[in-house]
């Protein structure tokens, strides 16, 4: 489960991804349910999670941002996240829950020299480690600011601009660089009889 247009682009990168690292392991059906801005929470979640394991799903793995764009948060952080929705689904071992410290774009922060030569412009990269870039303004803002400074015309496209990174420069440096990415991408490969990234 994941919430919205730039996740779904994410999903075949992820698939890709899981598959290289499976080798010749029975790959996983990664099916994306894609919320409309924000996944589920609270009873709603629950009841979603029940109905897609009573359907032919083995497990459900939800993906959010902390960043929702609710006033006040729904979360304080990552952990936070995954903690409530763990509490709001229940003790249900087939269900996974996962969070994007801030938004999905702090998880292409590692490819500001990619992000950089798109925007034309010879900014430096946040200080800091990926997920933990936010000081009162989420990635998905700096990468708009970043694509629309002095006077640019071309904004940010999560879809357009997302795709064209993750198709460029793939998935294991964000891994590497994005401990919350890496639990995500973990989980997938251990409910597959795979081996975890250390």
């Amino acid at each position: 489960m994941v919430e919205g247009k730039t996740e779904r682009v994410f999903l075949p990168y992820l698939r890709e991804f899981v598959n290289l690292q499976l080798g010749g392991m029975a790959r996983p059906r990664i099916d994306g349910i894609i919320a409309n801005g924000r996944v589920n929470t609270h009873e709603k979640l629950r009841r979603q999670v029940i109905e897609l394991l009573r359907k032919d799903f083995d497990h459900v793995v939800a993906l959010t941002d902390v960043y929702t764009g609710s006033n006040p948060p729904e979360f304080k952080d990552a952990t936070d996240a995954r903690q409530k929705m763990r509490t709001w689904v229940g003790p249900e071992p087939r269900f996974h829950p996962h969070a994007a410290q801030h938004d999905f774009e702090a998880w292409l922060l590692p490819y500001w020299p990619t992000i950089r030569k798109m925007a034309n412009r010879n900014t430096a990269a946040p200080k800091g480690l990926p997920e933990s870039v936010n000081h009162g303004k989420p990635p998905a803002h700096r990468l708009r600011e970043l694509f629309e400074s002095e006077g640019r015309t071309r904004s940010y496209s999560k879809t357009r601009d997302a795709d064209a990174i993750l198709r460029k420069c793939g998935l294991t440096l964000a891994v590497e660089k994005c401990p919350e990415l890496k639990s995500l991408v973990n989980t997938i490969l251990t409910i597959s009889d795979g081996m975890p990234i250390p």
